[in-house]
C-alpha cells in the first residue's frame, strides 16, 4: 500500500465483539469497489470485551487494516479524533461499529465529495428510541442558536471528509460534541458541507452511551469551550480591522 491511500474507514470500537466482525468483512469487501487503494482504521477505545484482539487478527490477516489500542477508555471523540489523524487517505470516512448504518451507501457519499469538502449522512428516517431523537431536536436546535449551524443531523456517524479539510481545523472534543465541533469549525472555514439521505437501523448488540448524563455534561462543557473560542476569534479579527 502507497503512503496515501485514496480512501480510509475509520471505526472507532468500544465493546462491538458481536458487531465488529460483520463491519470489518463488510467494509473489506466494500474497499476494492470504492477505491484501487483503500485502509481500514479500527480503534479500540479501552473495550472491557474481545472488541481488540478480534480486530487484532484482522490486522494480522490483513494488511490494509491498522489497529491503534487505547489502554482505558478515553471517550467516543478521543477515539474519532485519534482514527482521523491516524488515517492517511485523500478521502476519509469515518462511521461507527454497531451496524446501524450500510456501509454500501458509502459510495454516494464518495460521489458528492468530488464537489464538496465534506459530505454528511442524514438518517432519513432514524431507528433510535423517542428519548434519543427527542435530546437530537433540542441539541440541534442548540448549535443552530449558538452557531448558525444548519445540519439536518449533526451526530450522523456517516460522513466523508477531503483530507485537506482534516489538515486545516484543530479537533478539542473527547466526548459525543466532536461532529458538532467538526462541522462548525469547517463551516466557520469556509469548507462546503453537502448533505445526504442515508438508512438508519436499530441497534442490535451491546448499548448506546450517547444519553448518559456524564456525556451530555461533557458534550455541553465543549459546546460552549468553542462557542466563547469562536467569539473571541471574532472579537480579535474585528480589533485588528479597526485599527487598519
Amino acid at each position: 500500500m502507497s503512503a496515501r491511500p485514496d480512501l480510509s474507514l475509520v471505526f472507532p470500537v468500544f465493546d462491538e465483539e458481536e458487531s465488529l466482525a460483520k463491519l470489518l468483512d463488510a467494509a473489506l469487501a466494500l474497499g476494492p469497489k470504492l477505491a484501487a487503494e483503500f485502509e481500514i482504521v479500527v480503534v479500540d477505545d479501552g473495550s472491557r470485551d474481545a472488541s481488540a484482539m478480534l480486530a487484532a487478527g484482522y490486522a494480522e490477516q490483513h494488511p490494509n487494516v491498522r489497529l491503534l489500542r487505547h489502554g482505558a477508555n478515553q471517550g467516543y471523540g478521543a477515539a474519532l479524533r485519534a482514527g482521523l489523524r491516524e488515517a492517511r487517505g485523500e478521502l476519509v470516512f469515518f462511521s461507527d461499529a454497531d451496524l446501524q448504518f450500510d456501509l454500501e451507501e458509502l459510495a454516494t457519499l464518495i460521489h458528492h465529495a468530488r464537489e464538496f469538502d465534506i459530505v454528511a449522512g442524514y438518517r432519513e428516517r432514524r431507528r433510535d428510541p423517542w428519548g434519543r431523537r427527542l435530546l437530537a431536536g433540542v441539541w440541534g436546535a442548540l448549535v443552530r442558536r449558538l452557531f448558525g449551524l444548519h445540519v439536518r443531523d449533526i451526530d450522523c456517524a456517516f460522513k466523508v471528509f477531503r483530507r485537506h479539510v482534516l489538515e486545516a481545523i484543530p479537533i478539542a472534543s473527547i466526548g459525543a460534541f466532536i461532529n458538532t465541533e467538526i462541522l462548525v469549525r469547517a463551516r466557520s472555514a469556509g469548507f462546503r458541507i453537502h448533505q445526504v439521505p442515508v438508512t438508519h437501523r436499530r441497534r442490535r448488540f451491546g448499548r448506546q452511551s450517547g444519553a448518559h448524563p456524564k456525556v451530555i455534561i461533557r458534550a455541553l462543557v465543549e459546546l460552549f469551550a468553542l462557542y466563547r473560542e469562536l467569539r473571541r476569534n471574532v472579537v480579535v479579527r474585528s480589533a485588528l480591522g479597526d485599527e487598519h
